[in-house]
């Protein structure tokens, strides 16, 4: 019973501040986005994460390499960079306010910085594992997702 009350207070308060705030239609539509925007803002989120992952387990394979780690190295804060341009989006949009453009900049500026990172280690060390090839397929899983929310949450 608890739990109904508290969904009920929740919802009355959401309901509230969005009358409140009375962002237009065309806006309201465009922040909540179709099934495909929606797909590729869930899209890039789960690639980013899933690289952020594999680039830890790459870190340990290239630890003896001073030049190797610094470019894993890259790579992770790049892609904590994007991440954290993605959640002032995501802000924006809960607020029922325009994503700021900068931040869409600022996503695709990093997701090009740890691939440039990736890369560069690619041809650094030869012997860097198969961990390398897959933080490149999930950054490319998160670049094409994130081209996806650009083409499709207008």
């Amino acid at each position: 019973m608890q739990f109904f009350a508290l969904m009920l207070a929740a919802s009355s308060l959401f309901a509230g501040n969005a009358v409140n705030a009375a962002p237009s239609n065309d806006l309201v539509a465009r922040q909540v986005g179709g099934l495909v925007c929606n797909i590729d803002r869930l899209g890039i989120v789960a690639a980013l994460a899933a690289t952020q992952q594999t680039l830890k387990k790459l870190s340990t394979d290239v630890a003896a390499n001073a030049t190797a780690a610094s470019e894993v190295q890259s790579a992770e804060h790049a892609i904590s960079g994007a991440q954290g341009a993605i959640g002032v989006i995501a802000k924006a949009l809960l607020e029922g306010k325009t994503a700021p453009a900068d931040a869409r900049d600022e996503v695709r500026g990093n997701l090009t910085a740890a691939r440039d990172a990736l890369v560069a280690l690619d041809s650094k060390d030869s012997a860097s594992s198969d961990d390398l090839k897959q933080a490149l397929a999930e950054l490319a899983v998160a670049a094409v997702a994130g081209k996806g929310v650009v083409d499709n949450c207008k």
